[in-house]
């Protein structure tokens, strides 16, 4: 009676769990929707009050600005004096931990979640991505599962990083490379008031 996506024939027992997993999706799928719509709203107060009730954790003095798109937020967690850009991309399939003091240029994509291309069924394999204090990433750099930033390290605009970055260390590239090293090895800047209707 019950089939699933490949036409193998279910019992009632494991098409269940199933039917559950497409209604909790479509949830998701909603609540998704809704965030997208509160990326819109010009107040910084605003949207991290629905941000942290979709399930983020959001430091005291951390901003996401404008046209932040999102999947599972309550996987997310910023520290303090953290500044994401507009159009940013985070991803909360598995853990994602930004540090505190962290510069998130405009259109930066996130990721912790990718179809494995050797598994049969193309299924999604995640691994938890970390980035430290003080790290600044450029815009439009794209960041994989998996990844670790250490602190103080810089990612140039539009790098593709696929592997650790070692503190305080500079990347650029597709795949990203080590290019330099930042010379002030004992950061304690604060990032600043962020503008205030993005």
């Amino acid at each position: 009676m019950f089939k699933d996506r490949t036409g193998r024939s279910l019992t009632l027992g494991q098409a269940l769990p199933k039917v559950l997993n497409r209604f909790y999706n479509y949830f998701l799928d909603l609540e998704l929707m809704i965030l997208r719509w509160v990326s819109h709203i010009p107040s910084h107060f605003v949207r991290k009050f629905f941000y942290i009730m979709a399930g983020m954790k959001i430091g005291r003095g951390s901003v996401i600005h404008m046209w932040a798109n999102f999947f599972e937020p309550n996987g997310i967690i910023i520290g303090e004096d953290t500044i994401v850009g507009d159009h940013a991309f985070l991803d909360g399939r598995a853990s994602l931990y930004i540090g505190n003091h962290t510069d998130i240029a405009s259109s930066v994509m996130i990721y912790n979640s990718e179809h494995d291309l050797e598994n049969e069924d193309f299924s999604a394999r995640e691994e938890p991505v970390q980035i430290g204090d003080y790290v600044f990433i450029g815009p439009r750099a794209i960041i994989l599962p998996g990844v670790k930033i250490g602190k103080g390290a810089v990612v140039a605009a539009g790098a593709v990083v696929t592997k650790d970055v070692p503190d305080f260390a500079i990347v650029g590239g597709v795949p990203a490379k080590v290019i330099g090293e930042r010379k002030n090895k004992n950061p304690n800047y604060k990032l600043g008031r962020a503008r205030l209707f993005q």
